[in-house]
């Protein structure tokens, strides 16, 4: 006799939450544990530097564009 709610939650669905919630749990630890390794974190300022260097030698962008995006994105 089942004593369920009437989705078989006596066993079946219970067991595939269970098993959701614990791969949830594995994501969210491996997730945590990648972000918080050293050298995970890149330097977005560098990268920015090198593009508009790029961009004005290739005479993408004007100086003045240059000096402008530069403070923009607090490059010195």
């Amino acid at each position: 006799m089942m004593t369920g709610v009437g989705w078989g939650l006596d066993g079946g669905l219970w067991m595939i939450l269970d098993i959701a919630v614990g791969i949830a749990i594995v994501v969210s630890l491996v997730w945590l544990i990648t972000a918080a390794l050293p050298g995970r974190q890149r330097s977005a300022t560098g990268d920015e530097a090198q593009i508009l260097k790029t961009r004005l030698a290739r005479g993408e962008i004007t100086e003045a564009e240059y000096e402008q995006a530069r403070r923009l994105f607090g490059i010195s």
